[in-house]
Parts: structure tokens; sequence; C-alpha cells
């Protein structure tokens, strides 16, 4: 079938939990209709999808991959979107734009609960989604266990499609339990009808009923037919699928083997059947399709080394030329992407994803409309999760640095979910991100795309100093006689704690002149410049000092001789006043599935946390949310060891509550450490 002969389009996501075979399955996709004529594989770094460097490298998709087909008269756009716990952004960015998705998984029922997150986005925002439960050649779990273990992580009512056919241990084929007609699987080419095995008799027809009762729940008429025991028509159970998986009100399951092309074609026929059409999903979100008004909206935003910026965009509404212009910014391509290769557009209709070049301005998750209209109403778009995990960077060419923030704003583009800073007490340059494995990612594309190698190190702790004690009377006089005119500034200070979070306060009680007025704010500045490095060496908070007194000279005094004698009473008094070393501490709400909740409360303890209770999570059963302050030094590696505990599905959240005095015997540690650098 010709392209023009195509008669519409569907877009689909393949996601699911890291290593479940999602690029597999995409390579398997293409190859069956004839896209590719040869299948790669991940291990050979030879496939459609992961054609980035920084993927090849760890045989893991690192960002979304968008490749087309045709199959039955619709053209298919694929987004293969990448498994890993620390790079959920680019996956939620992506569903946004889709018809349908499938959820790739393995047939272990004890890792199911990896999906539980993503089951719950999908849910939020309503994404029709199919189960293809892969590599069923290694099953760890029988079928009905890990049916069993879905059914516990998704919110909607999970439904088999289809029932496997083994011998011994091997898949061989599956029941389609709307025809009940048996298929067997062959090697190269598609599985063809075989005798229902009277072994399974009984469990294909359990499974159907459980299907066909789970339809029933939303259709009225199918109901009377089955309390009436009578066979619905297949044209009837069809129709409900279509319309039920279309409103996100069930989750078929589907199986199959993607390295050997087993169950794939069905899958194809089956998003061919049931998936919405595009107009369905613009309708669901309140557009209007066939408006000709232009609709479109950034899902993914790539900097690419030959071709510049390249945006992946889902058009909603209208249609777009080459050459049109977004947002006020000419596009510089209109294209389809196979990967890393791309297939120049004339034009492109409402429903397609396309990518555009040089979409100058428009970052992921924005709104596109032509020209730029400004009555248009902003598109949801997914939220950032927060960051929690952070390295400190430098580049390892001292000349680089002019360029850094330049990459970095870049990097960003590619990625909503990093951020960088620069901190205003320690000075450094910190990445921030969703673990360990997402900062190397993108600190190879700093190294390869921009020529930015950078070293590395865990961000220092912004720890503060106060102080216990007050002092009076601490005198500082600056005296100095050059040929002409000398320096002279002379004043008193008194010195006294703050409560913890009142920061800095100056004031003078000076009479009679003694200090000219037009001298008092360089004391304070004096005092100012101290406080930003006191006698421990670190930012001196909650601390006021008074001016009371003091002397100066008519010639000789100078704004620069009072800032001097005001930071020399400082640095006299400070070490009397009994100075002690803070930590930041942070307000903390950790997620978890309440299994771990145990091991999360040791978690917490074991890092100095002060855990203030925990209580089922809001709309997400069977997680807790443990809410605890914890010292900023002990959160620096906190996500690693979350994850570790609780099948990479832990998350937290974080925000700074308020500053708190170190323990001693951390304290003499930090020092002898700070004092060693």
């Amino acid at each position: 079938m010709t392209r023009k002969e195509l008669s519409g389009s569907r877009n689909v996501a393949i996601v699911g939990p890291y290593s479940s075979g999602k690029t597999t399955l995409l390579e398997s996709l293409l190859f069956v209709t004839e896209s590719i004529s040869r299948k790669g594989k991940v291990d050979d770094r030879n496939t459609v999808g992961d054609g980035a460097p920084e993927a090849r490298d760890r045989q893991m998709s690192v960002e979304v991959n968008a490749a087309g087909t045709e199959y039955g008269g619709i053209r298919f756009t694929f987004l293969d979107c990448p498994g890993s716990v620390e790079l959920p952004q680019e996956t939620y960015n992506a569903l946004v734009g889709v018809d349908a998705a499938i959820v790739v998984c393995e047939a272990d029922a004890a890792r199911v609960l990896t999906l539980s997150p993503l089951f719950q986005f999908l849910d939020d925002w309503e994404i029709p989604h199919l189960i293809w439960i892969n590599k069923m050649d290694r099953a760890n779990s029988s079928f009905s266990e890990v049916l069993e273990a879905l059914k516990t992580v998704s919110s909607r009512p999970v439904v088999p499609h289809q029932y496997p056919i083994r011998q011994k241990d091997e898949l061989v084929g599956f029941i389609d339990l709307v025809s009940e007609q048996a298929y067997h699987y062959h090697p190269g080419a598609p599985a063809d009808p075989a005798p229902l095995p009277e072994a399974l008799r009984e469990e294909e027809k359990a499974a159907r009923t459980e299907m066909l009762e789970t339809l029933a729940d939303f259709d009225d008429h199918l109901l009377e037919e089955l309390l009436e025991e009578i066979e619905p028509p297949q044209d009837e159970i069809l129709q409900d699928l279509k319309m039920e998986l279309g409103a996100d009100l069930i989750v078929p399951v589907f199986i199959g083997i993607a390295q050997q092309d087993y169950g794939v074609r069905p899958l194809l026929d089956a998003l061919l059947r049931e998936a919405p059409e595009p107009e369905v999903t613009a309708e669901r979100r309140g557009l209007k399709p066939e408006s000709d008004t232009v609709l479109a909206q950034v899902l993914k935003t790539y900097f690419t080394l030959q071709g510049g910026k390249l945006s992946l965009v889902r058009i909603w509404q209208g249609s777009l030329s080459d050459g049109d212009s977004l947002n006020g910014n000419r596009m510089g391509g209109l294209y389809h992407l196979m990967g890393q290769q791309q297939q120049s557009l004339t034009q492109a209709e409402a429903g397609s994803i396309v990518a555009i070049a040089r979409l100058e301005g428009s970052k992921t998750g924005d709104t596109l409309t032509l020209n730029g209209k400004d009555d248009i109403e902003t598109l949801p778009k997914a939220n950032s999760p927060d960051p929690v995990y952070a390295l400190a960077i430098a580049p390892e060419k001292r000349g680089d640095e002019v360029k850094l923030s330049s990459a970095l704003n870049k990097l960003l583009e590619e990625d909503p979910s990093l951020v960088w800073e620069q901190h205003g007490d320690t000075h450094e340059v910190i990445l921030w991100g969703q673990g360990e494995v997402h900062l190397k990612i993108a600190l190879d594309r700093l190294r390869r795309k921009y020529n930015l190698p950078m070293g590395t190190h865990l961000p220092q702790v912004p720890y503060k100093e106060t102080i216990r004690k007050s002092k009076n009377a601490v005198h500082g006089r600056y005296k100095h006689q050059t040929g002409g005119h000398g320096q002279f500034g002379d004043v008193y200070l008194e010195i006294k704690p703050l409560p913890r979070g009142e920061g800095f306060n100056f004031e003078d009680t000076i009479v009679g002149g003694v200090v000219p007025k037009q001298y008092i704010p360089s004391v304070e500045t004096g005092v100012r410049e101290y406080l930003s490095h006191g006698p421990l060496g670190f930012p001196v908070v909650d601390v006021a000092v008074t001016l009371t007194d003091g002397s100066y000279h008519t010639v000789d005094s100078s704004e620069q001789a009072f800032k001097q004698a005001g930071r020399i009473a400082m640095q006299l008094g400070m070490p009397d006043c009994e100075p002690t070393l803070l930590e930041p501490i942070a307000s903390v709400e950790i997620s978890a599935p309440n299994n771990f909740t145990s091991k999360v409360l040791r978690l917490v303890s074991g890092r100095r946390g002060q855990i203030l209770g925990y209580n089922a999570k809001p709309d997400w059963p069977g997680w807790d949310l443990v809410s605890a302050q914890m010292p900023e030094a002990e959160m620096q590696t906190l996500i690693l060891e979350l994850r570790s505990l609780s099948m990479g599905v832990g998350y937290f959240s974080w925000r700074y509550d308020h500053l708190q005095p170190v323990p001693d015997k951390l304290k003499d540690k930090i020092l002898a450490s700070s004092q060693g650098d």
C-alpha cells in the first residue's frame, strides 16, 4: 500500500521497565511490517532505536526514539521510551502526545511492582494502554501469577486478551480469547491456526469468562447476554474492547517473544482494531481535531551534532507545511524520524508526530501555534520530578568555563529533568538530576556534543556557623601611615547571638558624632564581609552587631579605613563568642510501596533523620508516604539506597527547612576535613 493510500494514523508509546525488551519490540514491529529488511540487536548496537552514543555505550534507552511504519493502511509512529527509573521525564513527556501505550514487562511476577509509577501516570492522564508480556520463553512465573501481580499495581481492570500455549517449558502459541482460536508460532512467519488443546480448554474458558465479565461491567447489553447465557458475537466483543480501551477503562494483556517476533503481528492487529484514532485522543483532551487552527506541542528536544536543534512535535489540530512559522519562528525543515534518520516532508496533518528543525525558542512541553497566536490555551504538560541527586562539576580545561553555561542550558532543553545552579555559598557549579546514571549520561553529552570534559565530586554541604555567647566592647582599630594621608578608623562593637532563623542585624548607638554618619555604612560593610567566612571557616548567621563607640581623624579617616576597622573588630571578637557549626535540615517526604515502609524507616533513622510519621499515600493504593526531617549531608546518596531497597520505585521530594547545630563528634570531623581542604 502506498503512502497516498494510507487511511489514518496511530501514535503509540512503547514503555516499561529497564531490560523488559522495548527496543527489541520496536525492532520487531519495524521488521514484520517491512520497514526494515534486517533486524538489529541491542547487544550488537545496530538497532533503529538507541542510536545515540550514550545509549549504545550502556545498551539501554536514554532518550525517546521515534520510528514510523505502515500496517493495514495505517501510519504507525512508535515512540520507544527509556525504562530507567532515573529517566522518567523522557517517558512522561512522550506519553502526553500519544494515542495509546504498549506497556512491556517480563513474565516475572516479582518485578511487576516496578510498573507501579508508570501505571499511576497513565491513569492520571487517562492514556489508553495495553500490556505486552515479553520474554515468555524465559518466564519466571506462570501466566496467572503475572496477571494477579499486574492487578495489584493497576487501578484499571487488567483483562487477558490471549492465553499462552506451552509445550513443556516452551511457548509455542496462544489462544485468542475473543475468537477462541488457537495459533502456533513459526520463526519468520505469521502464526497459523491450530486446534485448541483439550488440556487448556478449561483454563481458556475461565480466562475468557473473566474478560467478558469485565467488559460487561461497562456494557449493559453484553451483561444481559451473559446472564441469559447467549454467546456474544465477536464483533460486539471487539467493539467493547475498542470502546473500553479507548476510554482507559480496561487494560488488555497480550503475550509474546520480541526477539523471535512471536506475538508481534497479533499485537499490531490489536492496535489496528482497538487503539483509539488521533481524533478520539484530541477530543478526549477537549480539542477540536477538525479545526483549521494549528495547535501542536513539543514532546522532545534534541540537539544533533550535524543539524542542530530538532523538536519532536505532536500536531493536535490543523496542518503544517514546510516553511511555516510556529510561535514566531520559521521552521527549518519538517521530517518523519526513523531513529537517527530523517525523512523530509512537505506537509503534515493533524494527528501526526513529526520532527521540526531549528524551532528556536521552543522547549519541551511548549504549546505551538501558527505565527504564535496569543489567544490559544496552553496545553497541559508533564510535571518535572524534583531533583534528588547532585554532582559539583568543573571543566577539566580552565578556559572552558566561559562556554559551560551555554552548553548546560542546551543540555536542560534536551532533558528538562536536569537542573543546574551556581551555589551562592560554596561557589560550586552543581548539576542536579534523578540519579548517578542520569548525571553520567548528561556529562557524556557535555563531552561529546560540546567538547566539555568535566571533573566531578559530591557537592560541599552548605554549612553555616553561629555564636552562642555575647561579647561587648570589641575594639577594632585600623591605622596605616603612608607618605601622604594616612588611614585611620576606630570602632567598638557589641556582638550577640540571635534566635535561629533571624539572619543578621546591624545597628548603631553612636552619639556625639564619635563616628561620623558617612562612615557607619562602611563599618557594616566590613562586618558583613567578615561574616562570609567566620572563625570556623563558614558563613555566619543569626548574629546581631551594634556599633557602640569609636573615634576618627579629620584628615586620615575614610570609608575604607572604617570598613577595615569593623572587619578587625569582628576578627578579634568572634572567636570569644563560642562559635558553633550549623547544618541545613531538609523536610523530606518519601514514597514507597508499603511492604518496604519498615526498611524506609530504618533508612531514615540510620541517616540521622527524625521521623515525623507515615500514612497511606493518597490515590496510590498500597503505597505509604513517610514524613521526616533529615540533615542535607545525609541526603547526598539517599536516592541510591532508597531505590536499592525498594526495587527501584521508591522516590522522595524535599525542601530546605532550617539550620540546627551539628553534633559535637561530627563537628570535629567536618572542621578537620574543611581545614585539610
